[in-house]
C-alpha cells in the first residue's frame, strides 16, 4: 500500500538534474584551458638584427621631455645617426630598452628611426623613406616615446638598430 507515510524509493531524477550542469561546467573548464594555452603565445624572441644594422652608428645622444597639449609627458631621445656602409638606408627600426633601478628592463619598445628636418620654424621628424641616409652621411634623429614606465631609472636606454631597409 503506497501511502503517503511510506518513504518513496530514491529516484534517479535528482541525479539526472546534475548531470547536464556538471557536463556544462566541465566543458567550460576544458574550453578555458584550451583558450589559455592558445592565447599564451610563445615568448617574443629577438630576431637577429638585419646584417646592415651594424653600419648604422648612433651617437651624441640627448634626452629631453615636454608636456603635450593634453598634459601628458612626452620623452624624446635625440642624436646623430651615421651610415658607415655602402648602401642608402630608406628605413630603420630601433629596439629600445628602458631599465629600472635594479638594471632590469622596465619597458621595451621598437620605434622607427626618424630624422630631423629643419625646413621651418621648428624641426620636424620624417621617416628615412622621405629623407634617405646615403653612404657616409650623418643626420640628426629623434625617437619619440608617448609614455615611459614610472620604474625607469632615468638613465639612457639601451639602443639596438634591428630592422633596416636599403637600396
Amino acid at each position: 500500500m503506497g501511502g503517503m507515510l511510506e518513504p518513496s524509493p530514491p529516484t534517479e531524477a535528482s541525479d539526472s538534474k546534475w548531470r547536464p550542469i556538471l557536463l556544462g561546467v566541465g566543458l567550460v573548464v576544458v574550453l578555458v584551458g584550451i583558450l589559455a594555452l592558445l592565447s599564451r603565445g610563445h615568448p617574443k624572441s629577438l630576431s637577429e638584427p638585419h646584417p646592415y644594422a651594424g653600419n648604422l652608428k648612433l651617437s651624441n645622444l640627448k634626452m629631453s621631455a615636454a608636456e603635450n597639449f593634453v598634459g601628458a609627458t612626452v620623452t624624446y631621445l635625440d642624436g646623430t645617426v651615421t651610415n658607415a656602409g655602402d648602401k642608402t638606408v630608406t628605413h630603420a627600426m630601433v629596439h629600445v630598452n628602458f631599465k629600472d633601478s635594479l638594471g632590469q628592463v622596465a619597458q621595451s619598445e621598437d620605434v622607427p628611426l626618424n630624422v630631423l628636418q629643419t625646413g621651418g620654424p621648428y624641426p620636424d621628424t620624417v621617416d628615412l623613406s622621405a629623407s634617405p641616409l646615403a653612404p657616409g652621411q650623418s643626420k640628426q634623429f629623434r625617437l619619440t616615446f608617448e609614455h615611459v614606465s614610472n620604474d625607469w631609472n632615468h638613465e639612457y636606454p639601451d639602443l639596438q638598430v634591428t630592422d633596416v631597409s636599403v637600396k
